[in-house]
């Protein structure tokens, strides 16, 4: 590992196995020195949990000519173990992706993939979190991890304001399909869930959530419109969760 390369600490939800942050090892190589903990099994859907009621493990794992980190926690226990136990100073960058499925709009709130981007932030590095409009484990990566490249060459020459990471998403086209990238802000949207009841086969009740995304925002500056129009989304992205625009209003209140 050299002193004169960026740093780049690379983490997922979808496991250390998984297509998508094997990509992303191989887009990262060309920019630095990689260190890989991820998680050991697949952590989709986790947000921002973390683990304190139970023991966490690492394993070392050799895959792509380095010798990885195996972790049986969230994506932040491994941003968090990283930077306390395996890393040798605080990383130039941190990428986590590339995930099976978009992270687009009210999607990055339930998302591992940027809450291991946002725990970056916290830790003032620049941090990005990548995402595939393809949730099948048989999804072609060469355009995200294309732009990977591109959008981590940027932060690391110019890096990013405090308290800010990037939630970048890649429409599921070929490289030639894209017409280029757009900074835009995350769409107003939610999902409209339901519990699908079931039983299993000792007619026990068990219950399976599914739900149908839907988009409530008409504007052309939003990730959806991009993905939507073959452009690559790129939404700035904070921890700060302050609604600032309801302070002044809500100052009557006090005593």
């Amino acid at each position: 590992m050299s002193s004169q390369n960026p740093l780049i600490l690379i983490t997922n939800d979808d496991g250390i196995t998984a297509p998508g942050i094997r990509a992303l090892v191989n887009a990262m190589k060309v920019l630095g020195d990689v260190v890989v903990v991820a998680p050991d099994k697949p952590q989709s859907g986790m947000g921002h949990a973390i683990t304190i009621n139970s023991t966490l493990r690492l394993h070392e794992v050799k895959q792509d000519g380095l010798t990885e980190y195996a972790c049986s926690g969230t994506p932040v226990d491994c941003v968090k173990i990283a930077i306390d136990k395996i890393l040798p100073r605080k990383p130039d960058l941190l990428v986590s992706g590339i995930n099976h499925g978009a992270n687009s709009s009210i999607n990055v709130i339930y998302s591992g993939t940027m809450s291991a981007a946002v725990e970056g932030a916290i830790e003032a590095i620049p941090s990005i979190g990548f995402s595939l409009c393809n949730y099948s484990i048989e999804a072609d990566f060469a355009a995200a991890a294309h732009f990977a490249a591109i959008v981590a060459k940027n932060v690391l020459d110019h890096g990013l304001p405090a308290g800010v990471c990037l939630n970048v998403n890649i429409p599921d086209v070929p490289l030639d399909i894209i017409k280029g990238v757009k900074v835009c802000r995350q769409a107003k949207a939610l999902w409209h869930e339901e519990f699908d009841e079931r039983k299993d086969p000792y007619g026990r009740k068990y219950y399976w959530l599914t739900g149908k995304f839907i988009n409530l925002d008409e504007g052309t500056d939003t990730d959806q419109w991009a993905l939507e129009n073959n452009f690559v989304s790129v939404v700035p992205t904070q921890f700060d969760l302050t609604a600032h625009n309801a302070i002044k209003d809500m100052k009557k209140w006090e005593m």
